[in-house]
């Protein structure tokens, strides 16, 4: 059942007066995990060790910088989808008049400027990820590029900022000058291609608003079950590439210890295909939480290995 605040003395009916818990609410805290993860396990794998402490707090502030920016598109996500969420999620800040649209849109504003200044902070080539990062969550939501709607593109525009340039924002946070070196673009390929099917996991609850919405997500376009038969390879795939990359020297060799993680990645494929429209029936189904409990053991797998004190990528 839906919260509603209420009006503060004085105020107009399109201003409520939100709550810490409302802001909260906005952010999504358990989306901003992954890319703080993300972001910082690239500033280990650019470090190759654990003593410099100085270059571990720029990826932590790097990782904060990420998460903020996460919450930023949440706030804009829920912006422009305030009709969909009325149908498909009541209950949040907006359809729900915790919050009013101008405080959702200056609460991300506000985000996206923090992230910018920490970009300014850390370096030139940190701030051009942070940059193309939010233009891209902007364009997945924002009329008139509105990824969102346009199929298999929406979940290839989200990949690039949540799973691509997580861990090349990490590394070039430490290591700007090495930006063309082959390991974070490439641990970063792999993450983005599980990303660009993990996406479309939280759109299977969603679609009755989306295609009300003219959202045209991979679900809304093929259906559940093709829907599910499009996604779910990603899920296993990128963790059968690794050994490829360990074995052709373009990993470290230890990286291969992370191909197991195609079985998880299997579970949660299994999970998607065993009933396509049970994903439907409930906002987090636990597809949706497994595949970010996935994508972070793999972003701290690799952190792991090349944080060993095996030698430097």
């Amino acid at each position: 059942m839906s919260r509603r605040k209420e009006i503060i003395p004085g105020a107009t009916e399109s201003e409520p007066n939100p709550s810490f818990h409302d802001y909260m609410d906005l952010a999504r805290p358990f989306t901003l995990l992954a890319p703080f993860f993300g972001i910082f396990s690239g500033a280990l794998i650019a470090c190759g060790h654990l003593g410099d402490h100085s270059k571990i707090m720029i990826g932590v502030l790097a990782g904060l910088s990420g998460s903020l920016l996460n919450a930023a598109s949440n706030s804009i996500n829920q912006y422009y989808d305030l009709e969909i969420d009325k149908i498909n999620k009541p209950e949040r800040v907006l359809p729900s008049g915790r919050m009013s649209v101008k405080q959702v849109m200056r609460f991300a504003w506000l985000l996206y400027i923090i992230c910018i200044l920490i970009g300014l902070l850390i370096n030139r080539a940190y701030l051009a990820v942070v940059i193309i990062s939010a233009l891209f969550t902007w364009g997945y939501s924002a009329p008139p590029i509105r990824f969102k709607n346009n199929g298999i593109l929406a979940n290839i525009a989200m990949a690039v900022p949540r799973g691509f340039l997580m861990i090349v924002g990490g590394w070039v946070a430490i290591r700007p000058e090495d930006w063309l070196h082959p390991v974070p673009w490439l641990i970063g390929l792999i993450i983005f291609l599980f990303v660009v099917g993990a996406a479309s996991t939280k759109d299977f609850a969603d679609v009755k608003g989306d295609a009300a919405g003219g959202a045209k997500t991979v679900v809304v376009i093929y259906g559940f079950k093709k829907a599910a038969q499009i996604i779910t390879p990603f899920l296993v795939i990128p963790y059968l590439v690794i050994p490829i990359l360990a074995i052709a020297g373009l990993l470290r060799f230890n990286t291969i210890w992370l191909t197991p993680l195609a079985l998880w990645g299997a579970y949660v494929a299994w999970l998607i295909l065993r009933d396509p429209d049970s994903l439907a029936l409930e906002g987090n189904h636990p597809s949706w939480k497994h595949m970010y409990m996935l994508m972070m053991a793999t972003q701290l797998g690799f952190a792991i290995i090349y944080a060993l004190p095996a030698g430097a990528a």
